[in-house]
Parts: C-alpha cells; sequence; structure tokens
C-alpha cells in the first residue's frame, strides 16, 4: 500500500516528529527520548514517515538520522490553496457587506 501525506499527518505522534525534524535531523533514540510510548512505536511512526516520504534517511557511520523533506509539504499546501481561495472570497463578500451596512 502506497502512503500519501495526508496519512502522514494524521496522527499527532507524527506530526510532533515532523515538528521536532523540522528544527534538526535526529537519530531515532532521540526522536524516541520525546515520547511516552515505546521505541518500537516510534520507529512505526518513523516508517510510515519514511514511507510518505516527508522524511528521509541517511546513515552516518553507524547512526541513522531522519531528515525533514519540508519539499513534500507542498501537496498539503497545493492542496489547501483551493480552499484558501474559497475562503478568501467569502471574508471578501463579508467584508463588503460589513462596510455596505
Amino acid at each position: 500500500m502506497r502512503r500519501d501525506i495526508f496519512q502522514a499527518i494524521a496522527d499527532p505522534t507524527r506530526r510532533a516528529i515532523l515538528g521536532l525534524l523540522a528544527l534538526q535531523a535526529m537519530t531515532p533514540n532521540a526522536i524516541a527520548e520525546h515520547f511516552d510510548s515505546t521505541r518500537q512505536a516510534v520507529s512505526k511512526h518513523i516508517q510510515i514517515l519514511v514511507e510518505c516520504e516527508v522524511v528521509k534517511q541517511q546513515q552516518t557511520g553507524r547512526e541513522i538520522y531522519y531528515h525533514f523533506n519540508p519539499n513534500k509539504m507542498k501537496e498539503i499546501d497545493l492542496w489547501l490553496d483551493r480552499f484558501r481561495k474559497l475562503w478568501e472570497g467569502r471574508f471578501d463578500q463579508l467584508d463588503n457587506l460589513l462596510e455596505n451596512l
């Protein structure tokens, strides 16, 4: 099954992991230290993020570092853009209505 970016951000733990990785690359153990769940559970979340391509892994010696891939987040931005334009249009209509009152 191919996962998409929306599955990556659907879970609060995965969103928290993305927040950590947006600041700096981290090893799985360093990521797991920020959560009360098991190292294995965090690894499953990381694997889903890798499958969604929002996180990339890089091996440096014995350590694996995970890096945030901001380019993948553009899919979300493009999807939201349709709604953003709709909302802006409606807010403009509301502004016009309020000005006429």
